[in-house]
């Protein structure tokens, strides 16, 4: 059966999956990869697979597995998963995703075994602490999320799903280096974007 026609009992009468069904089943998915996904792909990485939370319809999930990365891909929305289903099948790459209807706030990743966690459109600090934990050694971790500056241009945003100041990078722990952070304007209100590279390894390797 399609992802899209399977629905997780425990997430039938989920808000934010009722939310995103609606938008993705009124839209034309693009399928173009955010920008920070394809610096991040450019970048070394060790071997591995890739994470995208809150993935939706996804262009960077795609691009990840045109690169050979095995993809995880977790999203709320059953819609969007099968957007991105049928995407992936056209292309040929459905054998390459894994795809995971969850709610973020419960589901969790196995801890160091991603090459690359990725999320342009989320942020919960608790969700961003889950996903850095996932990060292996010497992978990368790539987050996009609003600022509170956004709530200017959309003040039904709701203050909890914005950055702090200094985040994200500064919720991180020593076992990152953050390679970027900075804030990006756009129509859709003002975000932040983190690049950061997981270093524990190099550390463990330089004290001895």
């Amino acid at each position: 059966m399609p992802i899209s026609q399977q629905v997780n009992a425990d997430l039938a009468g989920h808000p934010d999956r009722l939310r995103w069904n609606a938008r993705y089943a009124g839209e034309t998915a693009a399928f173009a990869p955010h920008p920070l996904a394809v610096r991040a792909l450019a970048l070394p990485m060790p071997p591995g697979p890739v994470l995208e939370l809150a993935c939706g319809p996804s262009g960077s999930a795609l691009l990840a597995a045109e690169t050979g990365r095995a993809v995880t891909a977790v999203d709320v929305s059953e819609v969007g998963l099968g957007l991105l289903d049928a995407e992936a099948g056209r292309r040929g790459l459905g054998r390459q995703l894994s795809l995971v209807q969850a709610d973020l706030d419960t589901w969790y990743p196995p801890g160091g075994g991603y090459a690359l966690v990725l999320c342009t459109g989320y942020w919960d600090r608790a969700v961003f602490a889950t996903g850095a934990a996932a990060v292996a050694p010497g992978g990368l971790l790539a987050w996009e999320a609003f600022t509170a500056a956004a709530r200017q241009a959309r003040p039904f945003l709701p203050a909890q799903w914005c950055l702090g100041p200094g985040e994200p990078g500064a919720l991180l722990t020593a076992d990152f280096a953050v390679l970027s952070q900075e804030d990006i304007d756009s129509a859709r209100g003002a975000r932040r974007r983190l690049l950061a590279r997981e270093v524990s390894a190099g550390r463990k390797s330089a004290a001895r």
